[in-house]
């Protein structure tokens, strides 16, 4: 049976790259894909996710959702994506539009419609996912987990202690990881493990297919821009370890710990705090990626682009 997922996403580079591998795997049911401001602004991200959306013949529907965080001023990376939020390929005009539906009002209505089915996958600030716990707690019940992109249990890479999804709405991520539900954080100390390097760059520009070919680009530009800003020698593809996750667990080892997000607008505004050695006496309550099978992973999404 398929897992029914809902994809939240600010494209983004590698947000576009897991909307191809959410849309196409065999084992997703993906129901809708709901989009928030947060690489760039909501007008660039949802335009983003439309122009992917028709280069892959996708049809799933796509909804706009907040573009803005819940109370902090608005922090956006144009100094990774560029100035579009996904530079780097030319995508050709489409008459794609979004739902008239808004993406929270979407998320209420299908998380109502379950019982302990539907899966979020949140790969952005989690503005939208906040929203829509709080306007409506039932959807509690219709939700078996949330798998997230963001945190860090390290280094951060927005601020020195925190990592850019969850600073851009410390708030809202605090709503989330408060929730009581379960919820998985694929954070920069597992993402950073998934840097397609020249090889797996190759790998994919060797699929003779329009899909292909723009994704090739789009590891090209986000490569560029992790070199000038972090010395990276390749591209994390943060985002597409979410969906991985959720398509195959057994990809990422966790480990089940008290997190906490530091909303004091201090230095380490917008942290996720792990307590791996118990000294909170909190209960766990996320699970922390750790380690992840990148031979297996990098082969899952390959194979994935090639039934474009």
């Amino acid at each position: 049976m398929k897992t029914k997922i809902i994809l939240d996403v600010d494209p983004g580079h590698d947000d576009a790259v897991a909307i191809l591998l959410a849309a196409k795997h065999e084992s997703l049911d993906l129901r809708g894909i709901t989009v928030v401001a947060g690489n760039q602004v909501l007008e660039k991200t949802l335009q983003n996710a439309l122009n992917i959306c028709s280069l892959a013949g996708i049809s799933v529907p796509v909804y706009a959702g907040q573009g803005m965080p819940l109370f902090r001023d608005q922090v956006i990376a144009d100094n990774i994506h560029g100035d579009s939020g996904l530079d780097g390929p030319e995508f050709p005009e489409t008459n794609r539009q979004a739902e008239s539906q808004s993406a929270v009002d979407f998320i209420i209505e299908e998380c109502l419609k379950y019982d302990k089915e539907l899966v979020l996958i949140p790969t952005g600030p989690l503005t939208n996912i906040a929203l829509a716990l709080m306007k409506e707690p039932r959807i509690k019940e219709g939700i078996k987990e949330i798998v997230l992109m963001g945190g860090a249990y390290g280094m951060g890479n927005h601020t020195p202690s925190a990592e850019f999804n969850i600073y851009v709405d410390p708030e809202a991520a605090h709503v989330v990881f408060e929730s009581g539900l379960p919820v998985t954080m694929i954070g920069l100390d597992l993402t950073h493990q998934a840097k397609a390097y020249p090889d797996v760059v190759a790998r994919i520009g060797q699929i003779n297919s329009p899909v292909a070919q723009v994704v090739v680009e789009l590891l090209e530009f986000f490569g560029s821009t992790y070199k000038r800003e972090f010395n990276f020698e390749a591209p994390p593809l943060h985002d597409v370890c979410a969906v991985a996750y959720v398509i195959d667990p057994s990809l990422i080892k966790t480990q089940k710990l008290p997190v906490v997000i530091d909303t004091s607008k201090g230095p380490c505004y917008g942290r996720t705090v792990c307590d791996f050695y118990g000294v909170t006496a909190k209960p766990a309550n996320v699970d922390v990626a750790l380690e992840l099978d990148q031979n297996r992973f990098w082969d899952l999404l390959i194979e994935t682009i090639q039934k474009y």
